[in-house]
């Protein structure tokens, strides 16, 4: 069966967010353009990582090619929208590519879905055949920049961290190494 690659070239919104409780979440990356609308779950630190490479690459375009590359996300390019309902996965995030499109000055981000053979890396940001399928966003500098923002703030409203050992705390408090297993909660 032939892979489907979903493009994004001027989507109206791509953001990350979560369905659960802290804790208990999934997490989502959400593309919308025009009335169509696909949402992919990834792992949290698979979020991590991609808001990380996104403002590295930033620095690397500005540095490199001039591209003009805000400190903020502009305010008009924040979206503080929840996911779009109803709430679809298309697929499961495995691979992730990132790249930065000169002719279009356009970061590019694809999702790959999980696949159980090997991911040739020609596959990612290209538009072969045979692969897994894809979600791919083409994004402005100032957009790249409010999907990281974003993500950052979507990752860190998660359960508060251990001061001690920086695990997250459970509403109950954990059993933390750093205190020889004795259980240590949340207030203190």
């Amino acid at each position: 069966m032939a892979r489907v690659i979903h493009v994004f070239r001027q989507p109206d919104r791509f953001i990350a967010g979560t369905v659960g409780q802290p804790g208990d979440r999934t997490f989502y990356l959400q593309a919308s353009q025009d009335a169509r609308t696909v949402s992919v779950s990834l792992e949290k630190q698979q979020v991590v990582v991609l808001a990380e490479r996104i403002g590295s690459l930033l620095e690397e375009v500005g540095r490199r090619f001039g591209a003009e590359v805000p400190d903020d996300a502009p305010d008009d390019q924040f979206d503080h929208e929840p996911l779009r309902v109803p709430l679809e996965e298309e697929f499961r995030v495995g691979t992730m590519g990132l790249g930065w499109d000169a002719e279009t000055r356009a970061v590019v981000i694809e999702l790959l879905a999980v696949s159980e053979a090997e991911v040739d890396e020609a596959v990612v940001l290209d538009d072969t055949e045979e692969g897994p399928d894809a979600v791919r966003v083409f994004l402005s500098p100032a957009g790249a920049k409010a999907f990281a923002d974003r993500a950052d703030r979507v990752v860190r409203a998660g359960r508060k961290p251990c001061p001690l050992c920086g695990e997250p705390l459970d509403p109950d408090g954990h059993v933390c190494p750093r205190q020889n297993g004795y259980r240590r909660s949340e207030e203190g």
